[in-house]
């Protein structure tokens, strides 16, 4: 590579970086509500961590209490296809129905909605940018993401963690 060429990719590299770290990054609008925000908001269901290690396993503890990812591609939730609803993992709240789920490629169960009232989001600053994590409301269990590259009619793909989730057919 040619030093002009490298100090032209490294430019354009670094200052992609620092918006980034700035929390800039190109979304469209959303047209759909976010679900509201937890703030200072207190749980039906609690538990030590004592407690959620009895009842969920290692992995399922590292994403619901621990706010890990599971590696994509990963979940046979993802190829989920029949009517019916996915649950909370930790305490069995019905959070999505199968009608909102849509195929993103992006190796996660997505939806582009969630059942009313039925989960809470928070701010999450890590990775270099700002996204949106979604909890659920009764327990506050992490079930993963919201961006806005969903489809329509809200826009809004709330991409998580099967780990997260049961389902029970209809």
């Amino acid at each position: 590579m040619q030093r002009r060429s490298f100090l032209k990719y490294s430019s354009i590299f670094g200052a992609n970086i620092a918006l980034l770290g700035a929390g800039v990054a190109p979304t469209r609008a959303a047209k759909g509500p976010y679900p509201p925000e937890a703030g200072d908001m207190t749980y039906e269901i609690t538990k030590t961590p004592e407690e959620w290690r009895a009842i969920l396993s290692d992995a399922e503890f590292a994403v619901l209490r621990e706010e890990d990812t599971e590696r994509a591609f990963t979940s046979p939730l993802n190829d989920e296809k029949r009517d019916g609803t996915f649950h909370c993992r930790g305490c069995d709240l019905p959070v999505y129905a199968s009608e909102t789920k849509f195929k993103s490629g992006t190796g996660w169960p997505s939806f582009y909605d969630n059942i009313d009232d039925a989960v809470r989001t928070k701010e999450d600053n890590t990775f270099f940018s700002t996204r949106t994590e979604v909890h659920c409301r009764r327990c506050g269990g992490h079930l993963g993401h919201i961006f806005e590259d969903g489809p329509e009619p809200t826009g809004l793909r709330h991409c998580l963690n099967g780990l997260a989730l049961t389902f029970k057919p209809a």
